[in-house]
């Protein structure tokens, strides 16, 4: 067990001498580390958790666990490792468990530690972390740092541009960043190298379904689980019901396809958005549209004939907003109007719907323009919001139709 320690050590080393970049957070490091409460860093595979709580405990005495490992996890024995742990890291302040969710009983475990005192910074690429075992044995003990991909500003601060401040000689190469990020995503193993977006996030694809669904699971027909995904990412940002994905992929049951759609949102590869309306057994029954973690996916995955830019840029606009913290429960879903005009977002705080969002990528064609204003008004009119914005790739004005005044902006702006 001693040796599995020292070498996570040196992993541990050659991690923190590596450069990165910092990523932009409402959240300030050293405010965090103070709290005793457990930092849970969550998300997807491969956005940069570990090397988040890395940056956050840099300069700090810490000890490190990765149970990312089987040799760790063959020889698991809990007081063995706390006392190698202190050999080890004698002295240290903070610990770091690196996706914890592979321990068997892991929030019973971390549980003790809070109550032994240990000052707690841990990662995990599961939702269920906290829908289930975090919310039972360790409600209120906790605080979440959400992860995702590279955001635009984010894309941008890599190739040392700023979004909000681009110079007039820098205005076309902000164009093709634009574009680049829209079409391939913010995988940070790949923002660096775009050649590798399709064969890396292919690769990604298949081990998220393999590893963190089938696996975790035990799902027995995984051919099913596989074409379902497939499906999911070639069908983004279209509204579709359990019901209706049962009959045209052919499975035996629509339980079976709502089980394994839960089972694909858990490791934050899909999202699902519900379509408002006050009365929630009618929201229930309503279509879902689907949305996709991160565009790189619809570029390395998607059966398309065309490219269909106007839904990856819905669908880069809908995880912004995810990580601006709405969520698909309570703040944010998609609206129908009587007539059957929709708009795409309708946002929400408590009871207040605080604004409605459209995306169009190209409003330069009159009849597209008066499609997606007549939709939004519809919808305004109906929620009762005025406060209205369109956003598209590269536009920007200001639209005024039956009292409402819509903001049209460019993504990069919104």
């Amino acid at each position: 067990m001693k040796t599995i320690v020292l070498n996570q050590r040196k992993e541990r080393d050659e991690l923190l001498s590596r450069p990165y970049l910092t990523r932009r957070s409402n959240q300030n490091a050293d405010t965090l580390l103070e709290s005793q409460l457990i930092k849970l860093i969550t998300g997807p595979r491969r956005v940069g958790k570990s090397t988040q709580a890395l940056l956050m405990l840099r300069d700090k005495n810490f000890a490190y666990l990765n149970f990312d490992s089987q040799p760790l996890l063959d020889a698991w024995d809990a007081n063995l490792v706390m006392r190698m742990l202190d050999d080890v890291y004698p002295g240290y302040e903070y610990l770091l468990l690196d996706e914890v969710q592979n321990l068997d009983a892991w929030d019973l475990w971390v549980s003790e530690l809070y109550r032994m005192g240990k000052n707690l910074v841990i990662t995990g690429s599961n939702a269920k972390m906290l829908s289930s075992e975090m919310a039972t044995v360790l409600t209120g003990k906790y605080l979440q740092i959400e992860m995702l991909p590279f955001s635009m500003e984010e894309f941008f601060d890599w190739n040392k541009l700023d979004l909000h401040a681009l110079k007039p000689e820098q205005q076309a190469e902000g164009k093709v960043l634009t574009d680049d990020y829209m079409r391939n995503g913010g995988y940070p193993e790949v923002v660096a190298s775009r050649p590798l977006v399709r064969s890396y996030l292919d690769t990604l694809f298949d081990s998220i379904v393999w590893k963190d669904v089938a696996k975790r699971h035990s799902v027995r027909n995984i051919t099913d689980l596989n074409n379902l995904a497939m499906y999911l990412v070639s069908n983004f940002c279209n509204p579709l019901s359990a019901n209706e994905l049962s009959q045209e992929l052919g499975f035996s049951s629509v339980n079976t396809t709502k089980k394994f759609m839960d089972y694909l949102h858990e490791p934050y590869l899909f999202y699902y958005l519900s379509r408002y309306n006050n009365k929630l057994k009618l929201m229930k029954k309503a279509p879902r549209k689907v949305y996709v973690v991160d565009n790189g996916f619809v570029a390395a995955k998607a059966f398309a004939v065309s490219e269909n830019l106007g839904r990856l840029l819905e669908n880069q606009v809908f995880i912004e907003l995810i990580r601006r913290g709405y969520d698909t429960e309570k703040a944010m879903f998609y609206y129908r109007s009587r007539n059957d005009k929709e708009v795409d977002f309708v946002l929400r705080k408590g009871v207040h719907i605080e604004r409605l969002v459209q995306v169009c990528y190209d409003m330069s064609n009159p009849k597209t323009e008066k499609r997606e204003v007549d939709g939004i008004v519809e919808c305004a009119g109906e929620l009762k919001c005025s406060n209205l914005t369109i956003v598209t790739n590269e536009e920007e004005r200001t639209i005024e139709k039956d009292g409402y005044m819509i903001a049209v902006v460019p993504v990069s702006k919104f």
